[in-house]
């Protein structure tokens, strides 16, 4: 569970799980580069990962735009470990979802992460291999009223997963991805409620804390899973096993 010497770049890293993870991964010795839309929550995070003595940067980013895709990649310059969590939900019956939101989705959830994988996969081999993990949802695994657009992106991403668990193994690049249920994450409160009664569903009966999926996400980053490839981890409390 070592990232000593290791550079991380963290997308979404200025909320919820993504803050959880890049200090996580910081207290692991990796020196982490996260992105996010707030600039103010971007300093704040950096301050509270440098505070513990560690190294910190970030990039304002809004992978809405595709511009914005390589420039991170540009800026973010010789990467370890690239987690890619940054991430957009809109959720609605199909009938009420509209081709802007749709758009929204797949440009945030798929096609912003392939291209970034695409830019930065190569620097990550040329540095003698490391760990892309994907954030999906245990959504992407079965249906769910209201959820069929966002879990179709979810879905996409996991098994983009598997083919660049194929395409970069053989470069000593491992890809994996994390499926989370419901987490305590600010984004969760105002549904925090509703999460409680789902969490009634699942075996363990509760909704995850976030240091269980930022965890989970630093473990497959170390060498600790050095043989764990093209894996989707379901990181539900049992929900998908019933």
């Amino acid at each position: 569970m070592d990232l000593k010497d290791k550079r991380a770049l963290i997308t979404g890293g200025t909320s919820g799980m993504g803050i959880a993870t890049a200090l996580t991964m910081a207290e692991k010795g990796a020196s982490v580069i996260i992105t996010g839309r707030d600039e103010t929550r971007g300093a704040s995070t950096v301050e509270k990962i440098r505070a513990g003595g560690h190294d910190a940067q970030f990039i304002a980013a809004d992978f809405s735009e595709m511009s914005e895709v390589g420039r991170v990649a540009d800026a973010a310059g010789e990467i370890d470990v690239l987690v890619n969590l940054a991430g957009f939900a809109a959720l609605a019956p199909t009938a009420d979802t509209d081709e802007a939101a749709f758009d929204g989705l797949f440009q945030i959830n798929v096609k912003a992460p392939f291209f970034l994988v695409a830019a930065l996969a190569p620097k990550i081999a040329a540095r003698g291999g490391g760990s892309i993990i994907n954030v999906s949802t245990m959504v992407a695994s079965y249906g769910q009223p209201g959820m069929a657009a966002y879990g179709a992106s979810r879905a996409a991403i996991e098994l983009l997963t598997k083919a660049w668990a194929a395409e970069y193994g053989p470069q000593n690049i491992r890809v994996n991805a994390v499926a989370p249920g419901p987490t305590l994450t600010p984004a969760l409160e105002p549904r925090l409620e509703m999460a409680k009664e789902f969490a009634k569903t699942i075996p363990l009966r509760r909704v995850a804390e976030v240091h269980e999926l930022s965890d989970v996400i630093t473990f497959l980053a170390t060498p600790a899973a050095g043989y764990i490839n093209g894996a989707i981890i379901p990181v539900d409390g049992g929900r998908l096993a019933i």
